[in-house]
């Protein structure tokens, strides 16, 4: 698949080795070896589409001005048969080269032949890429913290698919521990105050407040009565769990496939202890010698591989630690299912847990020396309407879940709006979410697209389907407007890589929303239907162009793109 940004840089790079060969076989230049300089696109691009400073780069070896260096690789270039039509020379020795028709329109034929894959690279080699998202405790309703890694996780792994990577979407239950005792415990009450009365039982200390612990209780009393009611506590806790974790573990399924999530496997901590897989793993550091016991406990020495503090992989009661099993999980992700590189997005509460963790995982032996081990961490989100802070939290029941938020505004705006820049702070606006006009960004970039589709159709009707793109005559395409936003098209497949690369799938939010933006200039100052033919066509073909381009990157965000509005 083409990048057409890296195919005009290379492009200049081989022009200018050509130009430098033929200096030195003339003696114009001496033979110290050709410039190793940097092809960029400037800022402003009025002075020319690509600048490289090759001629600075050289001016030591050999031995000239770098604005006589440029001089000279000007003079023995040859552009006839290139992407360019001028090359200019600029302040101290860059050279500024400028697009020609050739370029545009391979975009345009590159467009609308790769059609949906058009964005697709291979930049990753095939390299088994996991990415671990969302693992939400299945002890209540997803919240908007799960929400937003969702769709970051979803995002990124969109755009390391299409980076060439194989990738892999894991979800990791938290189906054993604490936090499900205590979900256990917290059910058992609801259950028993349905009986004996909400007074004449005690709610359990930090025990869930939800709703959907009621519900749960609910569904036992009226399945099963007061079957449990003489049941030993421990024996009804566990029952309770076992009802109540299949049937929560369900839901949030049901609710990520409305959010157009779909996990390649969830995966269950409690696989883990029945294998003996976290017994295993902590006799490797115990036997290793990275280990030692404390009050008790047999503590990790971290410190070991450059961590802050030390961690108890198990108590003194003998239960393993939520991070003796975290080890076990990733060395099992590593070692016994083949994965080259792991992802895990958490949260920003998690952001010295991960710093931590990673050092542990450089143990020698647990063997992952050649494997990689990243984390995306997303900052916190907040929720407001109008002016006012909309407050949530799971504990005390009073969480707007993520099945709320897409009643409330849908999941398209769900989904645009959480893939934010990840290291930033996100002040999601549920008013702005829902309006249907410029300022929403997600309505804004859709409605290019519908615009789009109801003038091919109109056209269409009128006898003006749209053309192929190696029928079209590209120079025609020569106002600033039509150059932009051919030029922003042949970026998407660069801005998938440096999406992949930086783990910042917000990238394709910014890029569509500018494609848009160009696409809406071009629209209102270039007339398409009563344009003479030729250039019709062309407009159309580029309109048309447009629309693949947008649609491919509000796929990979999981939007839809309307073809009416």
């Amino acid at each position: 698949m083409a990048n057409l940004i890296e195919e005009a840089k290379l492009s200049i790079d081989e022009l200018l080795e050509e130009a430098y060969k033929k200096a030195v076989s003339e003696g114009a230049l001496a033979d110290g070896g050709f410039p190793q300089g940097k092809v960029e696109i400037p800022k402003d691009t009025s002075n020319g589409d690509y600048a490289a400073n090759h001629a600075m780069a050289g001016a030591k070896s050999l031995k000239l001005p770098p604005r006589k260096i440029a001089e000279i690789l000007v003079s023995y270039m040859d552009l006839s048969e290139s992407y360019f039509k001028s090359v200019e020379i600029a302040g101290p020795g860059f050279l500024n080269f400028r697009l020609s028709d050739k370029w545009y329109g391979k975009v345009l034929r590159t467009v609308q032949n790769e059609g949906d894959e058009y964005g697709s690279s291979n930049e990753g080699k095939g390299e088994k890429v996991m990415v671990e998202f969302v693992s939400a405790n299945p002890t209540g309703p997803m919240t908007i913290g799960n929400a937003r890694g969702g769709v970051l996780g979803d995002a990124l792994a969109s755009v390391m698919d299409k980076a060439g990577y194989d990738v892999w979407r894991e979800f990791y239950v938290n189906d054993a521990g604490n936090q499900v005792d205590l979900f256990g415990k917290s059910i058992e009450a609801r259950y028993l105050q349905l009986i004996k009365g909400e007074n004449a039982v005690e709610f359990p200390e930090n025990g869930y407040h939800g709703e959907d612990i009621k519900d749960l209780a609910r569904m036992i009393y009226e399945r099963d009565g007061d079957k449990y009611l003489n049941m030993d506590s421990e024996e009804r806790s566990r029952a309770f769990v076992e009802f109540g974790l299949p049937h929560n573990i369900s839901l949030m399924k049901k609710h990520l496939e409305r959010y157009r999530i779909n996990f390649d496997e969830w995966f269950l901590e409690s696989s883990l202890h029945k294998s003996g897989y976290v017994e295993e793993t902590v006799k490797l550091l115990e036997e290793a010698g990275h280990t030692y016991e404390k009050d008790g406990a047999l503590w990790l020495r971290n410190t070991d591989f450059g961590a802050d503090k030390d961690e108890v992989l198990r108590r003194a009661n003998g239960f393993y630690t939520y991070y003796a099993v975290d080890i076990a999980y990733h060395r099992n992700k590593f070692i016994e299912r083949g994965f080259d590189r792991v992802i895990d997005v958490w949260g920003a509460d998690h952001h010295g847990h991960s710093i931590r963790f990673a050092a542990s995982m450089t143990a020698p032996v647990l063997g992952l020396q050649n494997k990689k081990l990243d984390f995306l961490i997303m900052q916190m989100v907040r929720l407001v309407r109008g002016n006012e802070v909309v407050k949530v939290s799971k504990r005390t029941g009073k969480a707007l879940t993520l099945n709320d938020l897409l009643d409330e505004i849908g999941v398209d705006a769900c989904r645009f709006f959480f893939n934010a820049k990840p290291d930033t702070h996100l002040e999601f606006d549920l008013d702005l979410a829902i309006r249907q006009d410029s300022e929403n960004p997600v309505y804004y970039v859709q409605y290019a697209h519908a615009r789009i589709c109801s003038l091919i159709s109109a056209m269409a009707e009128e006898g003006c389907p749209v053309p192929e793109a190696s029928a079209i005559d590209a120079s025609l395409l020569n106002t600033e407007q039509e150059m932009e936003l051919i030029k922003q098209l042949a970026m998407f497949t660069e801005e998938i890589r440096l999406a992949a690369r930086d783990y910042d799938p917000s990238r394709i939010n910014r890029y569509v929303t500018e494609l848009a933006a160009r696409f809406h200039r071009f629209y209102n100052s270039c007339r398409i239907k009563d344009a003479e033919p030729s250039l019709r066509n062309s407009r159309l073909a580029l309109c048309d162009c447009t629309r693949r381009v947008i649609a491919n990157a509000l796929s990979i965000v999981g939007v839809t793109a309307p073809d009416k509005m």
